[in-house]
This record gives C-alpha cells, structure tokens and sequence, in this order.
C-alpha cells in the first residue's frame, strides 16, 4: 500500500509517477476528493471537539462562580451529539479513503525507464548463445507427441483447457527440476520453506492480489480461503502483523509450489502448450530486507535465477520493465526471458522484482531498529517456473531424430 501520508503531502510527484503505471486520472481525482473529504472531516471534528472542551471547562467556572449550569449542559449535550455524527463522518471518510487506497498500484522506482508497455523495455543482457540446428526446431506441443511426455487432451478431461498432464520421463524431469532448483537456491543463501497452497482473505490482501485481482483467483466456495497463485503470498506472509529484529534481516526464502490462476486477462494468448496454465509449478524466491540492503539482494536474486538458467544450459536475455509494464506491487522489476528456438522468440521465465514498503505497509510488517520500529522491504522472484523450465529443455535439446538431451546437472535427479 502507498504511504498516504506521504501522497497528501506530496499528491502531484505520485500523481506524475502513478500514471507512468497507466493509472487512471478518474482513480487519482477520486483520490483527491477523498482526501479533501477526509481533512474537512477532521477539521469539522476537532473544531466541535474544541468547542466542547471549552464548554466543560466553563461548567466547573460556572459552578465555582455559582451561576446557572442548565443551560451550557444542554449545549455540551447537543454538542456531544454532533460529534458523535462528525466523527462517524471522519471514520468513513478514513475508511473509503484507504479502500480506494488497497487499488492504488506501487510507485515506480525514480530509475525505472517510462514506457507504455513491453515493448518499451530495456534489454540488460543476453547470456549464452542461441543454439543452431541443422533442421528446423520444433515446438515443445510437437515434441510432446514424439515423445510421450505430455498430455494436454487428458488434461482437459479431468479438468478443462489449460491443464495438462505429465508423464513417464516429462514427470521424472519436473521432479528433478524441483529438487534441483531447490538445492541450488538453498545453496545461495536461501531458507526452504514448505508452506500452505490455501490461504485466507487478509494474506492475499497483504502480498496485493485482493482486491483488486479478486477475479484471477480460485476462491474455496463457503471458505475465507484462495488457491494461491505464487508462493510469494504466504512465504511474504508469514511476518504478517509481526515486528522483526534488525539483526534478524535480511531473510532469504525458497519454496516450491503449486500455483493456479484463472488467467482472467490473458484474453486467449498461449492456448497451447505450458506456456499459460491455470496449474502448474513454480520454485520462488522471495527476501525479507532493511530499506538500505534491498538493492544488493535484488541483484543477488537476479543473479541467482540467471546462474541457475546457466547451469541448465538454457539461452536467456536479462530485460529492465518500463513503468507500463511493471505488476502491481513493484517499485523495480527484472524480468529473465528464455530462448524458446522452437517458437523462434524469449519468453519470460522469472520476474525478479523488489516491492520496496509497499507490501510491508499493506502486511504490517515491520522491524525495529533502536527504539523506532520501520517496515521492511520485501522482495520475491520466480527461480523457476518449472513447466516453462522444463519446454525450454525440450526445445533447446531437441535431436533430429524428435529426442531430447538432459541437461548434466539433472541427470543425477532422475536416478
């Protein structure tokens, strides 16, 4: 969440940065009016307010002086009523003010290149070389057939579109891939984590998925409890509502989960293959930080997430989002895009981004430095999306003949 506080006294820079994120200047100007709303409300409170001490105090001077106290009772008391009225008033103005506020979008970093969209993104790097072939690649759907590994008609009938099903050698290398990543991470520097695929209401709204993406989740029908789409929800989550010690941080999580989303936006893109499915398996990053240490381990993830692209052989190119193209909650966002030689085109593997208070502030997750308590940053990144991972293997080692090569480092895991 937005530091309100900071927006009232500084509307205009957030309202310049907010639409470079492709804001609404409806959403900003009802913003505006609310914190008007908000600050007569409380002028019109502590005004009766004052008016009602002044008039307690002079029932003890009336007294004193023996005067009549019939009279200034009865305004103290009609007085007592107003207030009642006027701060109701300044409660619901507060409240409307800060739903408004869980819909707002995070501020982008002060570097962060403005564009619309992707195709104003920056290109970093790339690291490896594309492989060549001496027949023309095909798409992992196609490799699938040849080899068996994975069956998208079988997932529909259990499910509907965009599920799918592994098999014999494609579910051994999903596995390994786990294990793998998993070893890796923890390896630099990263705590694995096993955590709940249900969670409630109030850790959703923490990390940023409601309410504004309410639509693009799985909700338990009659439960206050969502399928999670990531493993930053509860792995962030976990320090919801606590005060951490300074000595404490950073703190460097992984987690493998299943994820579901309902893709409510992709309007159709990616229909087939694993590129876009409602279910599938991801390995997370995600880092718990004081303000001033969140840049280096924002490197150290990106790092992390392209080393282990390396290890995996897999070509990627390391690309800087444009304001346009960054996701809610980001301040900065990296994302790692693999060579794909089957579809000819990057695609995004991991997104590396660094949320800076933005999540603490909505999850109330602080740290205490001294005797001031402050919120952290909290940051969090894909370190893999497996099922991408794994079409990425299968199309940059595919043979003439439609097998598949793996990787040495995964060889190992699949014993």
């Amino acid at each position: 969440m937005i530091d309100l506080k900071q927006l009232q006294k500084n509307f205009s820079l957030f309202e310049k940065k907010l639409k470079t994120k492709n804001v609404k200047s409806s959403l900003l100007e009802e913003l505006s009016k609310l914190f008007g709303e908000l600050k007569l409300a409380k002028q019109n409170f502590e005004e009766a307010q004052a008016i009602q001490n002044q008039k307690s105090k002079l029932v003890g001077q009336y007294m004193k002086d023996k005067k009549d106290v019939t009279a200034i009772k009865e305004e103290i008391a009609k007085n007592k009523v107003k207030l009642v009225t006027l701060q109701n008033k300044m409660r619901e103005a507060d409240e409307l003010l800060n739903k408004l506020a869980l819909g707002i979008p995070n501020l982008p970093d002060d570097n962060v290149p403005i564009g619309d969209d992707e195709s104003h993104n920056i290109l970093i790097k790339e690291v490896l070389e594309r492989p060549s072939f001496n027949f023309k690649p095909r798409e992992h759907w196609e490799l699938s057939e040849d080899n068996g590994w994975i069956d998208f008609e079988r997932g529909v009938k259990l499910a509907k579109s965009r599920f799918s099903v592994l098999s014999g050698v494609a579910a051994k290398l999903e596995r390994a891939l786990i294990s793998y990543m998993l070893d890796f991470n923890t390896k630099h520097g990263f705590k694995e984590v096993s955590v709940p695929l249900l969670v409630n209401s109030d850790t959703m709204q923490g990390t940023g998925q409601l309410p504004k993406f309410e639509d693009d989740l799985f909700k338990i029908e009659d439960e206050n409890l969502y399928l999670i789409p990531t493993a930053e929800v509860p792995l962030t989550n976990l320090f919801r509502d606590e005060i951490l010690k300074y000595s404490d941080l950073p703190i460097k999580l992984t987690a493998s989960t299943a994820c579901f989303r309902k893709e409510a936006g992709s309007g159709g893109r990616d229909v087939r293959g694993l590129i876009r499915q409602h279910q599938f398996q991801k390995v997370e990053l995600v880092a718990i930080s004081t303000p001033e240490k969140s840049d280096e381990i924002f490197e150290q993830m990106v790092t992390c997430a392209s080393d282990l692209l390396t290890s995996l052989k897999l070509p990627h190119r390391i690309m800087q989002l444009c304001t346009g193209d960054l996701g809610f909650s980001a301040a900065k966002t990296v994302d790692l895009e693999v060579w794909l030689p089957g579809q000819d085109c990057y695609r995004e593997i991991s997104s590396i981004s660094n949320t800076r208070d933005f999540q603490a502030r909505r999850a109330k997750i602080r740290f205490k430095d001294g005797k001031k308590n402050n919120m952290v940053h909290t940051l969090n990144g894909s370190s893999l999306a497996v099922g991408r991972t794994l079409l990425a293997i299968m199309e940059n080692n595919q043979q003439e003949d439609g097998t598949i090569k793996i990787p040495d480092v995964l060889k190992g895991y699949l014993d």
